[in-house]
């Protein structure tokens, strides 16, 4: 035991003493370092750089000098100032805590004479060798990863000296081509302002500098990795309001839809996130619409991986504000799109890598090992796609503002695909579940606010639950006005949630037939009506007739399932939401209505006589679709010269006159004011009332004369 003791002794004392010799000799270290970088401009000899090979030499420089490896020999007369400082990279390449090292004072003073002596100093800039200038850097970006000295920094006036250095470089490097090490001076510069941007009250150093506008230049460099800390840089700047402000004055949206459009999976990732952050200013979101990003956004829908997806679709979220913009996406599909994330059967993938690990990991030349090596577990998995899915709904949200986006998203069984999403699930992340059941509830409560979709809604809920879902009105944004919604639907007893369960099930259009008729497949029951006779029509905008057929003592008829919502309801929808029809839009729709009623008395010499809004049908792209014709009738014979009788009838004819006419002129009925629908051509379709002599007609006057030119 003795011996074993003197042994453990002896051994202490030798590790102590080699601590001790490694702690002297990189005091020593430091200290030689800290004399030569004091030595002024004037004094200090700075040798010329002789090549062997001036392209093989930069080729095969770059990479050591990026990652702190050993400088190749015999290549470079360099100074003894650029040897200690690439000694000083490569002994603390893994050090962060600058500030709290034993060294810490002598850490703090080589800084301090890296920025004074040389960053800020012009005469040593201007003769300095291009890889001794590299290697100043190298050791700025070293210790500028600890915060303490981004201050120091700061207060030297080192920032803006270092935005006129990156503009210079960057102007060399993308008007004439790779000038000697460009490359790493970037990914350096790029670095430290991401690590300036990565703390707000540090952002407003950046623009102040003007680095800004240089980092968005950066977005067209070839370099990946010059483009990845351009990207890095810029979003975390885009983190704060004011900063976001002056970046989007720039041209920036054109290079970010081409990095977009081209680039690899992790360029596209950082670039999707600067754009969501973008596009919370206006302008962003109309370069956008003007460089037709849409399709670019949509085709990344295809992806698997979940940051980029959610990045993509919180930028439809935003973009789709614009009507405009929010039928494009429909119709290149980006409907489906979202439906198709929402119903889960998708495998993603994803990595736990942040924008200050890519940062990094970028200027250490290793980011593409980091970006392929930070799998997720599947409970992770979960979780950022239950942020995804949450993301969705907020999209479809904003869309179905649109009526006919608010009906594919019907069509397409999104009803049941959203309401799924809201039944509760235990085994899942409380906080993560609660957020994608607000949002699942509010999509449906904006689809609930489209009149014709309210039947579906009363089968999902029970009556205190329905209540409290009615209660929260329509269109309304915040998502905590869900909350309580989904607080009582939590609360419910098993029995109840299986029963909701059950009702979302039971309007899922993709279930199995009802019954057959005949040859047809019986789905859901849409409505029911009264006919009497039945007339062929073909035209654009009259609803189509297929074939009758009997079965079991009962005609059916087979006609054309019309995509759309009726008039009417487009006409509650734009009261609730508080916006008019455009006038393009009004002569859009009718002219259309014009063509069917000159095809239905011209041509078939049929009058419809109850062409009220809700027989009016609205589709894609505003198609018009006339229906309902179950109280038509043949016309006895025509009448030339109405639209010149026009005001010879509001002048000295009575409503019981007119409705005495032969042929009374096809009826457009329009809200009323106390009863049901009032008529553009003066009547109600139920019989003249006092309250119709009120207003008269001379407000339609035009429209009824526009639509008998079409007779």
């Amino acid at each position: 035991m003795p011996d074993q003791d003197k042994k453990v002794k002896a051994t202490e004392k030798s590790t102590d003493k080699k601590q001790q010799g490694v702690t002297i000799r990189d005091y020593s270290d430091l200290k030689r370092l800290l004399c030569l970088l004091n030595v002024q401009s004037s004094k200090q000899q700075l040798p010329a750089i002789n090549f062997d090979s001036v392209q093989n030499s930069i080729m095969k420089s770059e990479p050591a000098v990026r990652t702190g490896g050993h400088r190749a020999r015999g290549r470079w007369h360099e100074s003894t100032e650029a040897v200690e400082l690439e000694n000083f990279s490569i002994n603390y390449k893994n050090e962060r805590n600058f500030s709290k090292h034993p060294q810490h004072k002598l850490f703090q003073e080589i800084f301090t004479a890296l920025v004074k002596n040389r960053l800020i100093c012009r005469e040593w800039v201007d003769r300095a060798p291009s890889l001794h200038f590299l290697r100043v850097l190298i050791c700025l970006r070293l210790l500028m990863r600890d915060p303490c000295y981004q201050e120091i920094l700061h207060s030297l006036g080192g920032i803006e000296n270092l935005a006129q250095y990156m503009e210079i470089v960057a102007h060399g490097y993308l008007g004439y081509g790779e000038a000697q090490h460009s490359v790493d001076k970037l990914v350096n510069m790029t670095y430290i302002f991401q690590k300036l941007a990565a703390v707000r009250d540090q952002r407003e150093w950046v623009t102040t500098s003007g680095a800004h506008k240089t980092l968005v230049n950066l977005l067209s460099a070839r370099d990946t990795n010059v483009l990845l800390g351009a990207l890095l840089a810029l979003a975390s700047l885009a983190e704060s309001p004011e900063c976001r402000e002056k970046i989007s004055e720039l041209n920036i949206v054109e290079n970010l839809l081409m990095i977009l459009h081209e680039y690899d999976l992790l360029s596209k990732r950082l670039t999707a996130e600067l754009l969501r952050l973008l596009c919370a200013e206006r302008q962003v979101r109309e370069q956008v619409k003007l460089y037709e990003g849409v399709p670019v956004l949509l085709s990344l829908l295809h992806s698997d991986h979940l940051k980029l997806l959610w990045s993509v679709v919180w930028i439809l979220v935003q973009i789709c504000e614009d009507p405009e913009t929010s039928v494009e996406i429909r119709i290149w599909g980006g409907i489906k799109q979202l439906l198709h994330i929402l119903r889960g059967d998708r495998n993603f993938v994803s990595d736990r890598s942040s924008i200050g690990s890519l940062s990094s990991a970028n200027a250490a030349g290793r980011i593409q090992q980091l970006h392929l090596s930070e799998d997720l577990s599947p409970r992770e998995i979960q979780e950022n796609t239950f942020s995804l899915q949450a993301a969705c709904c907020a999209a479809l949200t904003e869309l179905v503002l649109d009526d006919s986006n608010a009906h594919q998203v019907v069509q397409e069984n999104g009803i049941y695909t959203i309401a799924k999403l809201i039944l509760p699930n235990k085994q899942k992340n409380a906080a993560k579940t609660n957020l994608l059941q607000c949002y699942a509830f509010r999509a449906l409560r904006f689809l609930f606010s489209m009149e014709r979709n309210r039947p579906l809604f009363k089968r999902l809920f029970p009556t205190d639950l329905f209540e409290t879902f009615i209660d929260i009105g329509h269109y309304v944004r915040d998502i905590s006005a869900y909350e309580e919604l989904v607080s009582k639907l939590n609360l419910l007893v098993e029995d109840e949630r299986k029963q909701i369960a059950e009702n979302v099930e039971s309007i899922n259009q993709n279930k199995a037939p009802s019954k057959y008729i005949g040859n047809y497949a019986i789905l859901d029951h849409l409505g029911s009506g009264a006919f009497g006779c039945v007339y062929k029509l073909y035209h654009p905008n009259v609803v189509r007739y297929y074939k009758t057929f009997l079965e079991n003592d009962r005609l059916y008829i087979v006609m054309e399932l019309i995509e759309g919502a009726p008039l009417g309801e487009h006409f509650s929808s734009l009261k609730e939401k508080r916006h008019h029809f455009a006038e393009e839009r009004l002569w859009k729709i009718f002219i259309q209505l014009c063509l069917a009623l000159r095809y239905l008395h011209k041509e078939k010499r049929i009058i419809h006589r109850d062409l009220t809004p809700n027989n009016i049908m609205l589709g894609d792209k505003d198609r018009v679709t006339v229906k309902s014709f179950f109280r038509t009738s043949l016309v006895a014979r025509t009448v030339r010269h109405l639209p010149m009788m026009w005001d010879t009838w509001v002048q000295s004819l009575g409503w019981e006159d007119l409705l005495e006419k032969e042929m009374q002129p096809t009826p457009v009925f329009l809200p009323g004011k106390s009863y049901g629908w009032r008529s553009l051509v003066g009547y109600s379709p139920w019989g003249p009332k006092e309250s119709d002599t009120t207003d008269r007609l001379h407000f339609f006057k035009n429209f009824y004369y526009l639509m008998f030119v079409c007779l």
